[in-house]
């Protein structure tokens, strides 16, 4: 078992903060997924860390242990039309106030990985929170909500890739790979691409200038 470790502000016990972190906002397709998990004063997650450097067979080991042992965990979506709506960094707002409100134990502190706060217009609750920068790889909290947000997504991805064949969802999970991008100008943009991002933006407007002639 590990004893968690936390920097940790006075005033609070760890099982009153929450760690919070994002997955998906530098895609070109689906949604941007955030995560927010609180962790009991003791576990057995090895290996923990920021899902980045994990390969996907380990976040997918610890994604079910973290279900199984953390004090509560939540996850929230923002899909691309509203991330072409409001933009990515609101709509990763959005998503880290729904998977904060999403926990079933109301934590008294947040820690965000990054270097910004939730507004308080997305959290729609009043919870003090820091932001920590490259939290997930300090802050086990961050670590295992960084995990829950990404596994969560890229599984997500794996079911949006049989919905729209062609372009390789499976494999670049939405990122702007090269296979993607001949992907996005041979078939055109499906409903999960975000349509004001560089690289599909560009892509429309071809379309729409095509349909003219």
């Amino acid at each position: 078992m590990t004893q968690a470790t936390l920097f940790s502000p006075s005033g609070y016990t760890h099982i009153e903060i929450a760690g919070v972190d994002e997955a998906g906002r530098g895609c070109l397709a689906g949604p941007v997924v955030a995560g927010a998990c609180i962790l009991p004063e003791e576990y057995d997650l090895p290996g923990m860390t920021d899902s980045k450097q994990l390969s996907a067979k380990k976040r997918e080991m610890l994604y079910d242990m973290i279900r199984e042992q953390a004090v509560t965990w939540a996850i929230g979506v923002a899909w691309a039309p509203e991330i072409d709506q409001i933009n990515i960094l609101e709509a990763t707002y959005q998503a880290m106030g729904r998977a904060v409100r999403g926990l079933k134990t109301a934590p008294k502190f947040l820690q965000i990985d990054g270097n910004k706060t939730i507004p308080p217009y997305a959290l729609k609750v009043d919870i003090a929170q820091e932001y920590v920068i490259k939290g997930d790889g300090k802050i086990p909290a961050i670590s295992a909500a960084s995990i829950m947000a990404k596994t969560f997504r890229d599984r997500l991805m794996v079911k949006l890739a049989k919905r729209y064949p062609g372009y390789g969802i499976s494999q670049h999970m939405g990122y702007g790979t090269k296979a993607h991008m001949d992907a996005i100008k041979k078939l055109g943009p499906c409903p999960q691409h975000r349509l004001t991002f560089g690289g599909v933006k560009s892509e429309v407007k071809e379309q729409k200038q095509g349909s003219l002639f």
